[in-house]
């Protein structure tokens, strides 16, 4: 059970209100966590621009991959939940890549990179190796990409630390197979 208030959506704040139904919009429905971080107008709108904003960064399987692997490590259930249904609804990921992704891996090589990448800099507290820096190099990415990749990272982690906080109820629809 959640820990933390999760208001109806008839007591969030109006502007709290216009995000969640967006997020209803987009996801066909709205996931517990938004409703209990609505709580918060403020917290609702930086939790929300920086997704939209890095959503702009990488591509989405990369970034779904990097959601994945730092969800596992931080052991949020909820996370894991979220960006499997994304994953997959969304980001036409297969299970295999799925789980592949949660294990810091993937099929393909660049993005298993970005992936264990993430994971080491969440498992290191961001102190990473001259040679996880030389890996995630070596795999195609950039100095930039690397910000992005460490950013996407830390978006993660942000939003497992307030799920793992909050116990938050899972409520994700069961994602179907990828397309």
């Amino acid at each position: 059970m959640s820990r933390l208030t999760t208001p109806s959506l008839d007591e969030v704040p109006a502007g709290a209100r216009q995000t969640l139904d967006k997020l209803g919009k987009q996801l066909g429905f709205v996931p517990n966590m938004f409703k209990t971080i609505a709580s918060n107008p403020t917290v609702l709108e930086a939790v929300t621009t920086l997704q939209g904003t890095m959503s702009r960064v990488l591509d989405a399987r990369t970034r779904h991959s990097i959601a994945l692997a730092v969800s596992q490590s931080n052991g949020c259930d909820y996370c894991l939940a979220i960006h499997t249904y994304t994953s997959s609804e969304y980001g036409g990921m297969s299970s295999d890549d799925i789980d592949l992704a949660r294990a810091g891996s993937s099929v393909d090589p660049k993005r298993a990179a970005a992936a264990r990448f993430a994971q080491q800099v969440v498992d290191s507290r961001g102190q990473v190796s001259d040679g996880d820096l030389a890996a995630v190099r070596d795999a195609g990415y950039a100095d930039p990409e690397i910000l992005a990749i460490v950013t996407v990272a830390v978006q993660a982690l942000l939003t497992n630390f307030i799920n793992n906080v909050n116990q938050t109820d899972i409520d994700i629809p069961a994602a179907t197979a990828a397309r």
